[in-house]
């Protein structure tokens, strides 16, 4: 992989391992604090019933026929032998304490399954979950990855997602100083009304300063039965179109701390027949190879315009400040 022009996860895992692992991504979650209206909130405006689920068949089916099943077949085709289990659709952390455990030793009762992957919003953490975490972190890998999306409050508003930037950058640093051995993601997304290329450059000298050791890019894109979908043949939102989006993908990178490790460069939409809009995010590996076709034809490389960050990880007052569109 060191032909990417940015750090991939593979190499993160590569070198974390010794060798390739694969995840497992599993649905167990059935809601959320917006599904359940908590606080007045509402569902996100990009969710669909499945609620971001790889496979909407594995919401019908037992924890371990699903790792079981994917784990077969990566077996078959690409003699995995390490895993990850990802606890993926909807809020994984919106649960009894007691439920999660169970699920968390379900995973690891496999010899191959080296540890978890724990995705959450960053206002549903608990000091017990703190606890638990750093638990198993002593006997295995924990990973967190938080849907914290956009750090601008008005984005933040339009994607309904009810918490702030400012709940995120606390959930950062708590997760941080509370769970230190554990792995801390972010997941973004590009594309949103009136978003511009500052505010994308931004975003990446921002988290740069935060400590995070991964990241995980999605375009906002347009799903059948969802809230956006509405807005979208109303004609109130147009997605991103490629050309921005990898433009926006070679920027952010560029800002971007080199030792920061990025999962993937677009979403893809895994049930095709539920894609409204745009075309392009039906093709994994034609988003993948054009945004790196794209940053080499522009000589770009992840931290080519990283500045750097403050001293002992403090943030500075651009990381603290609630910018606004």
């Amino acid at each position: 992989m060191s032909h990417l022009p940015y750090y991939p996860i593979s190499k993160y895992y590569q070198e974390r391992f010794g060798e390739k692992v694969y995840k497992i991504p599993v649905a167990v979650a059935d809601d959320c604090p917006n599904r359940r209206g908590l606080k007045g909130m509402q569902t996100c405006i990009f969710c669909d019933e499945w609620g971001s689920a790889a496979n909407k068949e594995s919401h019908k089916s037992e924890l371990r026929t699903q790792i079981e099943t994917v784990r077969a077949h990566m077996i078959k085709k690409y003699h995995a032998r390490k895993f990850l289990v990802y606890f993926q659709a909807y809020t994984n952390t919106f649960e009894r304490l007691p439920a999660l455990r169970m699920n968390y030793d379900t995973a690891l009762s496999y010899e191959d399954v080296v540890g978890f992957v724990i995705g959450t919003r960053p206002d549903c953490l608990s000091k017990s979950l703190f606890t638990t975490w750093n638990e198993y972190a002593e006997k295995t890998s924990v990973f967190v990855e938080l849907g914290v999306q956009t750090l601008f409050n008005d984005q933040l508003v339009f994607l309904r997602r009810g918490h702030t930037r400012e709940q995120s950058i606390d959930a950062i640093y708590k997760l941080h100083a509370e769970t230190p051995k554990i792995s801390l993601g972010v997941h973004l997304m590009f594309g949103m009304p009136g978003e511009t290329d500052e505010q994308i450059i931004e975003t990446a000298e921002v988290l740069s300063q935060l400590p995070i050791d991964n990241v995980k890019l999605h375009n906002l894109h347009v799903l059948t039965n969802t809230p956006l979908a509405e807005l979208y043949h109303q004609g109130h939102f147009v997605p991103i179109d490629f050309e921005t989006y990898a433009r926006r993908v070679m920027l952010f990178l560029q800002h971007l701390k080199p030792t920061i490790a990025v999962h993937r460069l677009g979403a893809v939409a895994s049930r095709w027949d539920e894609l409204v809009a745009p075309e392009w995010t039906r093709h994994k590996m034609a988003i993948f190879q054009n945004i790196i076709d794209y940053m080499k034809d522009r000589k770009a490389s992840q931290g080519q315009l990283f500045s750097g960050s403050t001293p002992s990880g403090q943030p500075n007052s651009r990381v603290l400040a609630s910018q606004t569109i």
